[in-house]
């Protein structure tokens, strides 16, 4: 391909990812399955069409999306839920992968048992972007959401060595249980302390992260240095990016300015947003390449390695989650990772209330929630596609082209199937945050950061009394905050029906407030098309405008 025709190539792929998101926003159904379907209609069109490189995937594509990932997660919430999340993508990604290994062996004539694990392992890790993109867009439950990140964002490293563990005995023959437990048990602990050291690392540039523009650069590099060194000691590249990932977002606030952190964020929202794009197209066009090898097999061997992979897959995730609930109530509590206020701040009660709810059993709803949430994606294709053509011997690699074909349909099946269907089940099944309660938590930390700015501006105005009216202007600026913050609070307080009450005269602000902004920039651009303002005058006084707009809630908060 041409490098003209490559461009051509990338831009329509780019105005096929902008139209499926417009469509998705327009229609409610999840942009990943509407570019898996186009990448599959394209691929059966004539023309020029992208063979996945799974090393590509694995080393360029993988590395920023679980960085990303992991500095919006919670590392504090995935602790509190530790024990589930470690359960779902850890031991429930190596039961799978022995199950359809086991599956294969006993069903599919044959196969082997080191090939069957070699496609369970890659089958095994969901992929939550969809569901997580569906999950906040009906507004999941932040427990649920919690779970589902954190299961994506540690599965691929147990999947991934599993895998070549599998791949390792299928070639050459031999299988040893010790050396392949140690060898995960290296890989993850290795892995662990280089994501460690690398979010060490980043904090002592935190000189630089003050600049915006290094800080993005450090931001985009941190994750293909934390997955190179660990593929460069051996151990595991993806728990590195993950563990680095979790570590710097969890202290981010302390790190960067703000400017930096603003410009960091919207990097990161479009390098997501173009890199999820390629990848669900690019999973789609993959379908000639994977059927081009079945004809050497019979329609019901395919049927039956179909049935196994498809089938353990849907059907042991609930059986699992179901079976995590039977555990006795203390393992839910202790290992749940509840804490426990004994504090008289206010809201210290609720806190602990929200405590307990993280610390309780999954109902039934949020299992039957959590067993659809399991959409594969990329990285089992990725995954799969690593298998060599040939083992030591020189063989071909046992039933490589019908491990394929078993991934991509379990793609299939759970990104399109699952995908499709989750909003609609979330919805059906009655799950919600509680919307009331999230927008009294933010109201009670905006009071509780006014009532700290008095208390620093008491203490200024003691050690600076020549500056005494600065203080009082910014004083009385931030007692009208917190009075409005504190009249939210009583609405909230008052309110008797669920959900969060709308007052008239905030929104009325509100559309006040945004007007004048309007206003402001119209008359800007007046004075630039007049010529008594310069274009570089102008880009400045718009951010002003810009950042003060961003300010204003899209919702009432």
């Amino acid at each position: 391909m041409s490098p003209e025709s490559l461009l051509l190539f990338v831009l329509a792929a780019v105005a096929v990812i902008v139209f499926a998101r417009w469509l998705a926003s327009r229609t409610g159904l999840p942009s990943a399955a509407l570019l898996t379907l186009i990448g599959i209609l394209y691929a059966l069109l004539p023309g020029p069409n992208i063979t996945l490189d799974p090393h590509i995937v694995l080393t360029i594509v993988l590395p920023p999306l679980l960085y990303s990932a992991a500095l919006d997660s919670s590392l504090l919430a995935i602790r509190r839920n530790l024990r589930i999340v470690v359960s779902l993508s850890v031991v429930l990604v190596l039961v799978t992968a022995v199950a359809i290994g086991l599956g294969f062996h006993l069903f599919v004539a044959g196969a082997t048992l080191a090939a069957g694990v070699a496609v369970g392992a890659a089958v095994a890790p969901p992929d939550p972007v969809a569901a997580l993109a569906v999950g906040r867009r009906v507004n999941l439950p932040p427990k649920l959401v919690t779970i589902i990140q954190g299961e994506g964002l540690l599965n691929d490293a147990t999947a991934l060595t599993i895998l070549s563990v599998a791949v390792t005995a299928a070639v050459s023959g031999t299988f040893s249980f010790p050396a392949a437990a140690a060898q995960f048990v290296l890989a993850a602990a290795g892995g662990i302390v280089v994501g460690a050291a690398v979010a060490w690392g980043v904090r002592l540039a935190r000189p630089l992260t003050r600049d915006p523009l290094l800080s993005n650069a450090i931001s985009l590099a941190t994750p293909f240095v934390a997955f190179l060194l660990g593929e460069e000691l051996h151990v595991s590249g993806v728990l590195a990016v993950v563990v680095a990932g979790l570590i710097v977002g969890h202290h981010t606030p302390r790190l960067a300015s703000g400017a930096s952190r603003l410009q960091t964020s919207a990097v990161w929202r479009l390098v997501d947003f173009l890199l999820e794009g390629f990848v669900f197209l690019l999973i789609g066009q993959q379908l000639p390449q994977v059927v081009k090898g079945l004809r050497q097999y019979d329609t019901a061997t395919i049927v039956i390695a179909v049935a196994v992979s498809v089938g353990v897959v849907l059907l042991l995730r609930p059986l699992w989650l179901v079976l995590n609930q039977l555990l006795p109530r203390w393992m839910h509590t202790r290992l749940g990772g509840a804490s426990e206020y004994e504090d008289d701040t206010p809201g210290s009660a609720r806190r602990a209330a929200s405590e307990a709810r993280n610390a309780r059993r999954l109902t039934g709803r949020e299992v039957v929630a959590l067993s659809w949430s399991g959409t594969r994606g990329v990285i089992t294709l990725a995954a799969i596609f690593t298998l060599p053509l040939v083992t030591d011997s020189g063989a071909p690699f046992p039933d490589r082209d019908l491990l394929l074909f078993c991934a991509f349909v379990v793609v299939l099946v759970t990104l399109v199937g699952q995908g499709l269907t989750f909003a609609p089940l979330v919805r059906a099944l009655g799950l919600r945050a509680d919307e009331a309660d999230q927008v009294r938590v933010r109201n009670e930390a905006r009071s509780a950061s006014v009532e700290a700015a008095l208390a620093r501006l008491a203490e200024v105005a003691a050690e600076e009394p020549e500056h005494a009216d600065a203080v009082e202007s910014m004083r009385a600026q931030l007692n009208g905050r917190l009075a409005r913050y504190r009249g939210r609070l009583d609405l909230l307080q008052a309110a008797e029906l669920p959900g969060v009450p709308v007052s008239p005269q905030y929104e009325a602000a509100l559309r006040i407030r945004r007007a004048a902004i309007d206003a402001q920039r119209e008359e800007l651009l007046r004075w630039r098309d007049a010529g008594q303002l310069p274009d570089e005058g102008l880009r400045v006084l718009e951010r002003e405008l810009d950042l003060e707009e961003l300010r204003l809630p899209t919702r009432t908060p």
